[in-house]
C-alpha cells in the first residue's frame, strides 16, 4: 500500500475558521484519501512532499457551469457543431481544474449528451486533468424557453412530458436535473419576470429526480418564477436576484440552497460596451437588485453555494476564484463564509467525501502562497498547485 506524506503545511480544512499550522498530512495513494494529520512523529511514507510552509485548502466544488459554450460571445455560440463544442468543453474543463475547481456540476450544454459523455470518459480514465463531474444532460425548459438559445434544452409542456423527459435524461446518464423557472439575461425574447415551467411540471421533475437520489437546480431570477421553484420543492435555486422576505423564509424552512453566480453579472457589467444594449440593461437591473437580495438571504442564514455560471458572456473558466472575492466585496460575507460556499456545494450534491480536508476524505486540495482566511484573493493565485486524490494535476 503506497502512501505520500505532505509535510510543512498550514491547513485550512474547510470546516473550522482557523489555520492549523506546521502540520503533516498522510495520503493513501491507492484510495486517494487522507489517512491522518499530525504535527510531530512523522509516519513512514513511500514519498514525501515538502510544502515549505504553504497553505492548503479544499479543492473548489463549483455547482454551476456550462463548459461547452463560448464566453467570448454575447450568446455563447450555442449553435456550434458538436466537434467545436467538444473541443472547447475539454479546454474549459482543463482551465477549471487549473483554476482550483476539482468538482463541477454541469447546468446545461449545447449538445444533450456532451457533458454526460465527458463524465463517462473521465470516470474511465480516458479524459484526464479535468474536474470530476455531475452532468445534467438536457436542461428542462418550456417550448421556446430559456436555454433553447444554447441548443441544449428539452422542451416540455406538461407534467407527463416532464416525467418522460427526466426519465430519458437519467437513462442517458444524467446525474442531476436543471429546470428553467424563468427567462434570463441572455434570452432576447423573454425577461426574468416571465414564469416559464410551472409548479406542476417542476414538481414532477423533483419527484423523478429525488427517486434517483439526485438533486434539482432551478434557474429562477425573479418572480413569480422563484416562488414557483420554491413551491415545487427544488434543491437549489440559481441566481435568485429578486428575492422577497417571504421567499427567504420559505427557502429556510425547506432547506433550499441558493447559488448566487455573482461573477456572471460582474463580467457582463465590466464588458458592457461589448454586449447588446438589451442584454446589458437586464444585467444592470439584476445587479442592483441581486446584490441586495443575496445579502439578505445570507444574513437570514440561507446556505449559499459556489457557482460561477462559467460560459456566460466574458465569464471565463480561468477566473472561478473571483466569485469568493465578489461574495466578500458585494455581499458582505466574511472570508470564511465565502470559502464555506464550496463546502455547501459538496453538501448539496451529496458528495460526502469531498469539500473538506479531514481524515477519510479525498485529498482534493490547493496549495497557496498566502492564507485564504486572511484574504480570499489568495485563491486567485495563477500558479497554485492543484491536487486530486493526492496526485498533483497542475
Amino acid at each position: 500500500m503506497s502512501k505520500t506524506l505532505f509535510t510543512n503545511l498550514n491547513l485550512f480544512d474547510g470546516v473550522h475558521n482557523k489555520i492549523s499550522r506546521n502540520l503533516w498530512m498522510l495520503v493513501n495513494n491507492n484510495t486517494g484519501k487522507i489517512e491522518d494529520f499530525g504535527s510531530d512523529n512523522e509516519p513512514f511514507a513511500d514519498k514525501t512532499v515538502n510544502l515549505h510552509g504553504k497553505y492548503i485548502m479544499p479543492g473548489i466544488v463549483n455547482v454551476h457551469t456550462h463548459v461547452s459554450i463560448d464566453p467570448r460571445t454575447p450568446d455563447g455560440d450555442g449553435n456550434a457543431d458538436i466537434v467545436t463544442s467538444t473541443v472547447r468543453a475539454v479546454k474549459h474543463l482543463h482551465q477549471l481544474l487549473k483554476s482550483g475547481v476539482t468538482y463541477v456540476r454541469g447546468c446545461g450544454c449545447n449538445h444533450e449528451m456532451l457533458d454526460i459523455t465527458l463524465n463517462k470518459l473521465q470516470r474511465e480514465g480516458r479524459l484526464t486533468k479535468v474536474p470530476r463531474m455531475v452532468p445534467c444532460g438536457k436542461p428542462m425548459t418550456m417550448t421556446g424557453g430559456h436555454g433553447i438559445l444554447f441548443g441544449g434544452g428539452d422542451e416540455v409542456d406538461s407534467p407527463d412530458e416532464m416525467r418522460k423527459a427526466v426519465r430519458t435524461n437519467f437513462a442517458n446518464g444524467a446525474k442531476c436535473t436543471k429546470v428553467m423557472a424563468t427567462g434570463g439575461v441572455m434570452s432576447v425574447n423573454d425577461n426574468m419576470t416571465q414564469p416559464q415551467l410551472k409548479v406542476p411540471e417542476m414538481k414532477v421533475a423533483v419527484e423523478e429526480t429525488h427517486s434517483k437520489g439526485f438533486v434539482v437546480a432551478a434557474h429562477a431570477e425573479a418572480n413569480p418564477g422563484i416562488m414557483n421553484a420554491i413551491k415545487a420543492g427544488v434543491d437549489s435555486i440559481e441566481h435568485c436576484f429578486y428575492l422577497t422576505s417571504q421567499e427567504i423564509q420559505m427557502m429556510l424552512n425547506k432547506k433550499i440552497y441558493l447559488t448566487p453566480t455573482l461573477i456572471a453579472l460582474w463580467t457582463i457589467i465590466v464588458h458592457g460596451d461589448e454586449l447588446p444594449k438589451w442584454e446589458l440593461n437586464k444585467a444592470l437591473d439584476c445587479m442592483h437588485h441581486g446584490f441586495d437580495s443575496i445579502h439578505r438571504a445570507y444574513k437570514a442564514g440561507i446556505p449559499l453555494t459556489f457557482g460561477t455560471d462559467s460560459g456566460c458572456p466574458y465569464d471565463g473558466f480561468t477566473n472561478s476564484a473571483i466569485e469568493f472575492q465578489l461574495m466578500v466585496d458585494k455581499i458582505g460575507m466574511t472570508n470564511f463564509d465565502a470559502l464555506e460556499t464550496s463546502r455547501n456545494s459538496a453538501k448539496l450534491l451529496k458528495l460526502k467525501d469531498y469539500g473538506t480536508l479531514q481524515k477519510g476524505k479525498y485529498a482534493d486540495f490547493l496549495v497557496l502562497n498566502h492564507d485564504p482566511l486572511q484574504n480570499v484573493k489568495a485563491v486567485q493565485q495563477a500558479d497554485k498547485a492543484v491536487y486530486q486524490h493526492g496526485k498533483r494535476e497542475y
